[in-house]
Order: C-alpha cells, then sequence, then structure tokens
C-alpha cells in the first residue's frame, strides 16, 4: 500500500485545474498535457506570484490560482538549460522556504523586455487554443501561508506573443513571389506603422516560366537563325534568372541571420515549488528530453513520414480523432492477436512493427499498454529467448534464423523504447515496474543487454557480414532502451518517496552480474569515441546524434553509479577518449540547428570529465 500511495502522489491530478483544462481546451491538446504543479513564479512577466505552472509536450505554460486562463510563456525549442539552485529564497519563511525547489531555466528569446503592469487582468491571453474561457470573475489569487513576499498582482504587462509567427509578407515593390522566380518562398518585410504604398505588379524581362519548345520566328529570319536565336536567348534568360535567384536568396539569408543574431538574447524563469515531494524539476527535464529527441528525430524525412498520419485515400477530408474507447478497442485487437500462440516470426514482425507505428504517433496507445502487463511482458519473454536462441555457442542456429531472430529482438528493443517516452506521469507504468520488487523490470534489463559478438565462425564470410550489420542495429537500439531505462532510475534517484527503489544505483547492481556486461558497455563506449573521431563527412544525421546523445548519458550513468563499470572504462577507453574525441570536432559533427546538439556537447563534456584526468574548459562550449 505504500508503494502504491508513493505512484498517487507522484500522479496527483488538481481535480479543479484538470476540470477546467479538460472542459476549455481542445482533446488533442488535453491530452499532450503531462504535467503542472503550483509554484512561485518569476519572470520578466510575472514577479513572485503563486501559479499553475503547466507542462505540455512542447510548451510551458502558466494559469492563475485559481484557473481563469492560460497563458503559453515558452516553448522547448527555446530552452537553453534546467538547473537546480541550491539557495533559500527570501520572500519565504518557515516550513515553505525549508521545503522549496529552486528550478532555473535558461532560455533564448527574441521579445523585448517590457513595463510593469497587471499580467493577471488582461483579457486577452495568447497559449492553449480553447473553445471558450469562463466569464471574469473578481477572484482574488489565493497565496498560501507562508508567501508574505510575494505579491499577486506585480506583474508584467504582455506585450506580445512569447514566439510570435513569422511574417509571409512580401516587399510592396515585388507582391508576387514568382515574378523573381522564388518558387513560394516571399521575401520578409519588417513590420511598420505606416499604410503600404498601393500594389503594383513589377515587370521584369525574366520569364519564370520555361519557354515553349517551338516559337514562331519572324517572317525576316531564316528558320535556322530563328531557332539557334531563340535558344540563345533561352539559355541568356535562365542564367539571368538563376543568377538573380541565387542573389536574392543569399541576401536573404544574410538578413535573416542578422536579425536572429540582432534580436536574440537569453532570459530565465525562475520556479520556486514549495512542495516536499515536489517533481517540477523532474518533469521538465524529462519533458525537455522527449521533446529534443522528437524533434531532432523529425528532421529526417523518413523517421518523419513514419510518424505522420497520411490519409492518402481521401486527400480532402480531415477526420476526426478516434475516442479514446475506440483507441482501446484497436489497440485490444492488435495485442489480442499478438498474444495468441502459434505466430509465425514473421506475422510477430509485422504485428509488432504496426504497433510500434502506431505509438509513435499517439501518445495515447503507449499509455493503454501500460494498462495491461501481458503486452510488456510478452516482449521480455520473447526477447529473452529470440536473443539466447541467437547467441548461443552450443548449437548455433542457421544464418537464416538468426537473421530472423535478430530482427525481431530490434524491433522489440525499439517497440518498448517508444513505449517509455512521455509516459513517465502514466500511474500504471509505474505500478508495473515497481511491482515484486521490480522483478519484470529487472528482466528487461538482464534481456536488453548481450554479448556484441556473435558466435558466426561457422558461417560463410558475406552471411557473416551481414549478421554482424544486424547485430550492430540490435546493439543501437538496446542502447535507446537502456536509456530510457536510466532515466527511469534518475527520476527515481532524485525523488523523496522511499518506496521507489528503481534507482540508478538499483539498475546497475541488477546488471553487475551479467556475464556480457562489461564487453557491451564497451562497444558503446568505442561507438561515442568512432562516431566522433570518424575521418568521413563530420555531419552527422539526426538519428545518430540522437543516439551519441543516448549513449553518452548512458556511459555517463555507468560512469558515475557502478564501481566496476568505471575501472573497466579507465581502464580500456581512457587513451581513445583522450586522443580521439575532441570537443572541438563534436561541435562540427553536431549541426547547431538540431535541437539536441547543445545538450550532446554537455553530455559529451561531462564525459570526458570524469573518464580524463584534468577537467576541461567550459569555454569550449561557448560555440
Amino acid at each position: 500500500m505504500a508503494r502504491v500511495s508513493s505512484v498517487d502522489a507522484l500522479c496527483r491530478r488538481n481535480s479543479k485545474l484538470d476540470s477546467f483544462l479538460k472542459r476549455n481546451t481542445e482533446r488533442g491538446v488535453y491530452e499532450r498535457i503531462r504535467a503542472y504543479e503550483p509554484c512561485v513564479v518569476i519572470s520578466e512577466a510575472v514577479n513572485k506570484v503563486y501559479m499553475h505552472v503547466i507542462l505540455s509536450d512542447e510548451c510551458v505554460y502558466l494559469a492563475e490560482y485559481p484557473p481563469r486562463t492560460v497563458t503559453a510563456v515558452l516553448s522547448f525549442s527555446q530552452i537553453r538549460d534546467i538547473a537546480l539552485v541550491n539557495d533559500l529564497p527570501d520572500f519565504l519563511s518557515g516550513k515553505d522556504r525549508e521545503y522549496s525547489q529552486h528550478v532555473r531555466v535558461l532560455y533564448s528569446t527574441t521579445k523585448p523586455a517590457g513595463k510593469r503592469g497587471n499580467w493577471s487582468r488582461k483579457g486577452k491571453k495568447v497559449g492553449l487554443p480553447v473553445r471558450s474561457l469562463p466569464s471574469r470573475r473578481n477572484l482574488q489569487l489565493l497565496v498560501p501561508h507562508g508567501l508574505e513576499g510575494a505579491n499577486s498582482t506585480d506583474v508584467e504587462e504582455e506585450q506580445q506573443e512569447v514566439w510570435p509567427p513569422r511574417s509571409a509578407g512580401r516587399s510592396t515593390s515585388c507582391p508576387n513571389p514568382e515574378t523573381l522566380g522564388l518558387g513560394g518562398h516571399p521575401m520578409p518585410r519588417r513590420c511598420t506603422t505606416a499604410p503600404s504604398p498601393p500594389v503594383t505588379t513589377l515587370r521584369l524581362p525574366l520569364s519564370p516560366w520555361p519557354l515553349p519548345s517551338s516559337l514562331p520566328t519572324s517572317p525576316l529570319t531564316p528558320p535556322e537563325c530563328g531557332a539557334a536565336a531563340t535558344t540563345k536567348a533561352r539559355q541568356v534568360s535562365r542564367r539571368r534568372h538563376f543568377v538573380l535567384d541565387r542573389l536574392l536568396k543569399r541576401d536573404r539569408a544574410r538578413v535573416d541571420k542578422g536579425e536572429r543574431e540582432a534580436g536574440e538574447r537569453e532570459a530565465e524563469l525562475h520556479l520556486y515549488s514549495v512542495s516536499r515531494t515536489s517533481r517540477i524539476y523532474l518533469h521538465l527535464q524529462n519533458s525537455w528530453n522527449s521533446y529534443i529527441i522528437r524533434s531532432t528525430l523529425m528532421l529526417d524525412p523518413l523517421y518523419r513520414t513514419r510518424c505522420t498520419t497520411s490519409f492518402h485515400s481521401c486527400p480532402r477530408k480531415h477526420p476526426s480523432p478516434l475516442s479514446w474507447e475506440r483507441r482501446a478497442h484497436l489497440f485490444s485487437q492488435l495485442t489480442g492477436e499478438m498474444l495468441q500462440g502459434g505466430l509465425q516470426v514473421e506475422r510477430l514482425y509485422l504485428l509488432l512493427q504496426e504497433l510500434r507505428t502506431a505509438a509513435q504517433r499517439n501518445v495515447a496507445l503507449r499509455k493503454l499498454f501500460w494498462r495491461s502487463s501481458d503486452v510488456c511482458v510478452f516482449l521480455v519473454r520473447t526477447l529473452e529467448d529470440s536473443l539466447h536462441s541467437c547467441q548461443s555457442s552450443e548449437s548455433p542456429p542457421t544464418g537464416g534464423h538468426t537473421a530472423d531472430q535478430l530482427l525481431l529482438c530490434t524491433l522489440i528493443a525499439q517497440t518498448l523504447a517508444v513505449m517509455f517516452r512521455e509516459t513517465e506521469v502514466e500511474p500504471a507504468r509505474n505500478s508495473m515496474l515497481t511491482a515484486k520488487r521490480g522483478a519484470l523490470t529487472g528482466r528487461m534489463l538482464l534481456a536488453v543487454v548481450c554479448d556484441p559478438q556473435l558466435h558466426t565462425h561457422s558461417q560463410e564470410p558475406s552471411l557473416q557480414s551481414e549478421l554482424q550489420t544486424l547485430l550492430a542495429e540490435y546493439l543501437d537500439s538496446a542502447c535507446s532502451l537502456l536509456f530510457e531505462l536510466v532515466l527511469l532510475g534518475q527520476e527515481a534517484s532524485r525523488g523523496s518517496s522511499l518506496e521507489n527503489f528503481l534507482t540508478v544505483g538499483w539498475l546497475f547492481r541488477v546488471l553487475h552480474s551479467h556475464p556480457h556486461l562489461l564487453p557491451f558497455m564497451g562497444y558503446q563506449a568505442q561507438q561515442v569515441v568512432s562516431v566522433l573521431s570518424d575521418p568521413r563527412p563530420p555531419v552527422l544525421s539526426p538519428a545518430r546524434s540522437v543516439l551519441l546523445f543516448q549513449g553518452c548519458r548512458v556511459l555517463l550513468a555507468s560512469l558515475q553509479h557502478s564501481h566496476r563499470l568505471r575501472l573497466y572504462l579507465h581502464s580500456h577507453y581512457h587513451e581513445e577518449f583522450r586522443y580521439c574525441v575532441k570537443l572541438s570536432s563534436a561541435a562540427e559533427r553536431l549541426p547547431p540547428h538540431y535541437p539536441i546538439s547543445r545538450p550532446a556537447l554537455g553530455l559529451i563534456h561531462q564525459l570526458l570529465t570524469l573518464i580524463l584526468p584534468r577537467l576541461l574548459p567550459v569555454s569550449t562550449l561557448a560555440h
């Protein structure tokens, strides 16, 4: 009962706020809300106000206490760092000051700081799309006992949206983007208060469209000369068009870059929780991790296509989203067919592929996955049996059988990793993973770690190479699943509940006796070294960048929580990290427009700090 109560406390809901959000927001937006908690808020717009901090999978929102409106104040794409500050706020007193948790969020913004005003009395809010806001009532903000210095009305007036959409306006001298052959990429314009002059179409001697294949020739010109002149004129026109197009694009990129560099600055959001069991820091970290992983992977066209629901059969129709009951019915049908006995590997693979793709598109299916332990237990058992069959040295299977089993194991690890994402506040997940002193979690840990070498000496060289490639794909998927389990342990380690024993230390104690733990972690370390020291083109793909981030997090946790792994990595990979891994080269391989690049560089710095004897300069991360 103690464990159940701690789980309920972790996911406790505020009935008044929950009812307000459910009543006034669209269902799709409401389902994406992951957590909320009351905090004292200090920012450029708010000064020591007790408010609800609401987290979705993309934004941070603020709502009054009690709730009347909801305002989007921060996008996860703007966040640069989230940190706990060890201090005692002066505006709190008594137990509230002693139990307070100060979270500082550093983010970038282009919004200029405005004057102090009364934010809570403004009628227009920017944030969650709402159906209808309730009528205003003279409700005084409730400030709990102990917040003597917190002012409920000392707030700054909203000047504009926190991250306004970029205007798609064009220059008045050239209103039509096709006139200059811009192909639907209009030139930006600055917003002015003066009225725009009348729009007139600019006539240029350049044709943005391809000329017809045959043009009428002049009666005074021979047909051959007319054709040659037409071809030459077409080539000159095309060259002028391309040159002008390239110059315009280069100038527009230079202007946009200058505007971003001139207008972007760093700002801070401070959240003070007065609850002894506050989890706002954990929720922020988990939400940010999920966002940077998802948004980086979405830069990959293949992954974006897989995760985006398409309706090619009826492109002009927009079907309404499925109800929870309909989703539960379809999920039950899919998993019911999967759990029936006697399935061939090919059929099971197709069903799992369908489940993984559906879960990537919809978080509701991930929540349904944890409502019953049957599917999770089945996947863990299948992973155990399949890996044992692949790596059995007593009676090695045929090459084709091993390839099928490796493909199945890779898909199982990917499916389990997807189910962990954005479900940390799901009570059923915590109940399942902590049941029977973490028996299922321990089995999952022991099943995912394997020997990075296959017993394929009797196979043909070409088949052996193929099996090694499939094994490498599984090891990458295993790293992603182990990353999710490490996040689970870090959440328990930083929490205040004594009953939640699934800490990072517990995870590595379970793995301590695994016969393949050292070579498995050695393989992950070697992968980090090889990715950062590869002489091939330096830019990493979105998927490889995410995998690098996950591998660094797993290695960092092993160095911090396992004495055995720390000694092993120091003795076997110290020289590789010293001479092959450089922060400067890592920065070149991680494109700055990847959301995960900056956090990944921070993890690489921490990793080098633990493996190498001397502390690296933090200034290296400035670039």
